[in-house]
């Protein structure tokens, strides 16, 4: 009952993040300024973005319910809090206000956030640690993503 509890918490908020950056990208990747951006060739189809952040944040919500239950500490959740923060911010600062190489500062904390979790509770959390690398390879391809759009555009 208790890992159901702290789960459905962690659904809400991890999802309730992707909501408050959509509400924060403007028109974003269906705007006209996006649309006209010089993209690299690996950019996957748009309803890519959407299975792999609905799979990334049940997988994260599961990993972040079995660290707190493990270990919740300041340490966790300040790291937690930063990671939400990043990811937020990300697209307000890339789609709203286009500031892509801001936004390249900004996804490459939040992929050192989130591999420092990785790292830091391995092990502890074992085979439970493989929940949190779907986020991890998402994040460097997306790092990837806006690396190149910052250089050729």
């Amino acid at each position: 009952m208790k890992f159901l509890k702290i789960l459905v918490v962690f659904l809400i908020v991890n999802f309730g993040a992707l909501g408050l950056g959509t509400l924060f990208m403007a028109s974003g990747p269906q705007g006209e300024w996006y649309a006209q951006l010089n993209k690299a060739p690996w950019t996957p189809d748009g309803w890519v973005f959407g299975v792999a952040w609905t799979t990334i944040m049940i997988c994260f919500s599961l990993y972040m319910t079995f660290l707190c239950i493990k270990r919740l500490s300041n340490k966790v959740i300040t790291l937690f809090v930063i990671q939400f923060l990043l990811n937020i911010s990300w697209n307000y600062i890339f789609f709203n206000q286009k500031l892509t190489d801001i936004a390249l500062i900004n996804i490459t904390l939040l992929t050192i956030v989130v591999t420092a979790f990785f790292i830091t509770y391995l092990k502890e959390l074992k085979l439970k640690s493989l929940l949190i690398l779907p986020y991890v390879i998402w994040l460097c391809i997306a790092t990837s993503l806006n690396l190149y759009i910052s250089i050729y555009n």
